[in-house]
């Protein structure tokens, strides 16, 4: 049975030191060649946080890496330009992103989200908005999901 070390890097940035240096040394795999691939595999995701699995086999000491997609907050941060959230989302907004860029992201991140449809999985990245005190097109997002819920009612 293969041992698992999972770990949340950012893009194109990880380094033998912490979190993977002291996860991986006691697997007896070459830090060194994992942390290479990992920043591989990453780098068209820097400046945000990775999350990354590293499997590896005790017998061969092989190890296969499974990189994921950065979580919606990030995708969205970096749309907007911003480092982080706001801390009081309910009266300070920090960002605007476009309607465009939701619909992008949630098309990114694809099965990660649980919506059935592509409607379902934009109004969950809007809804991540909300907690991230982020505007969707320049208006309070809990407002865009009201008008797309009542819109989708009305068909």
């Amino acid at each position: 049975m293969a041992d698992e070390v999972s770990v949340l890097v950012e893009g194109g940035k990880a380094t033998p030191g912490n979190p993977l240096g002291p996860a991986l040394g006691p697997l007896g795999v070459n830090v060194v060649q994992v942390v290479a691939q990992i920043n591989e595999q990453t780098k068209g995701f820097a400046g945000m946080k990775v999350p990354v699995v590293i499997k590896v086999d005790p017998a061969t000491r092989a190890f296969t890496l499974v990189v994921g997609r950065p979580p919606v907050a990030a995708l969205l941060l970096k749309e907007a330009g911003k480092e982080k959230g706001s801390g009081k989302s309910k009266t300070e907004t920090v960002g605007d992103v476009s309607m465009d860029a939701v619909r992008q992201i949630a098309d990114a991140k694809g099965a990660d989200l649980f919506g059935r449809s592509v409607e379902e999985k934009v109004n969950q990245v809007i809804g991540t908005c909300v907690s991230m005190g982020l505007t969707v097109d320049g208006e309070d997002p809990r407002v865009v999901l009201k008008t797309r819920v009542a819109a989708r009612g009305a068909r």
